[in-house]
């Protein structure tokens, strides 16, 4: 094992320590679960109809988007296949991002008059501990969910996205790998689980349903039996937080630094599933 990568390990231990710390001093501890505050995200005025054709109006500019970058793509031979896959996976969050920002303001419903919204702090503390509490929370769902599939007889494959970092070497090509990974999906992402599917339905639902719901389905559409449980840990803890704050950047920013770790992690050589 190079020393780069034992050097990262050892980093990665001290942020699930870390987490821990986290999570007992702000959710576990006596004194957390006594000044826990009342949520602060407020029920969203919106009609069942248009909130379901926002999600549509989103998904189809999203798959659109990707279909007409993937075809356009096709034809520029100085591209490798892991290229094309990752431009056309950036023009789905691009297209979903575009279509919530001209589909909203017209399906969503008017703010009740005299209802002012929280108010607004810095949400750089806020993420940073909401990154490190996910890093304890991920590890220990990965650990139990892969060995279970190993142990079931299931095999463990990576994601694509995980070789294509890995062998990534021209700095161009790394600096739209990054701001895809750290920037333009935990903004789409956060977007569509948090702030629109779970929104929705923690008024409406069931709590238990509606945090599990959109967890589930953040970790399917990562199309990996390998990170599925993980991932659907690390959704269930932002909807959580997102519920608490009521302010989407908080988790925006712990889902931008929970990729930009893992991607470091990977150019360490330390594989991850994740």
């Amino acid at each position: 094992m190079s020393s780069v990568s034992t050097f990262a390990d050892a980093f990665e231990v001290v942020l699930i320590l870390l987490g821990l710390v986290v999570l007992w001093r702000e959710a576990l501890s006596p004194a957390a679960r006594a000044r826990t505050a009342a949520p602060l995200l407020p029920h969203w005025e919106i009609l069942p109809v248009n909130f379901l054709l926002l999600l549509w109006a989103v998904y189809v500019a999203g798959f659109l988007v990707q279909f007409v970058v993937f075809q356009w793509l096709k034809s520029a031979a100085h591209l490798t296949p892991d290229m094309r896959l990752m431009f056309a996976s950036a023009g789905t969050d691009a297209g979903m991002l575009v279509a919530w920002r001209f589909a909203q303001p017209r399906l969503d419903a008017k703010p009740i008059p005299g209802q002012a919204p929280p108010a607004r702090k810095n949400p750089w503390p806020c993420g940073a501990l909401t990154f490190l509490a996910a890093m304890p929370v991920v590890a220990a769902a990965g650990f139990v969910w892969q060995n279970g599939l190993q142990a079931l007889g299931f095999p463990l494959e990576k994601q694509e996205s995980v070789d294509i970092f890995a062998n990534a070497r021209a700095p161009l090509w790394l600096a739209f790998l990054f701001g895809f990974a750290v920037i333009l999906a935990p903004v789409t992402e956060e977007l569509v689980h948090r702030g629109a599917i779970f929104r929705y339905a923690r008024g409406r639902l069931p709590r238990w349903l509606a945090l599990l719901g959109p967890a589930l389905l953040f970790a399917g559409l990562h199309l990996n039996l390998a990170s599925f449980a993980p991932l659907a840990a690390l959704g269930l803890l932002f909807s959580l937080v997102y519920e608490r704050t009521g302010d989407l950047r908080v988790t925006m920013i712990a889902h931008g630094l929970f990729n930009l770790n893992t991607a470091v992690m990977i150019f360490a050589g330390i594989g991850t599933s994740g």
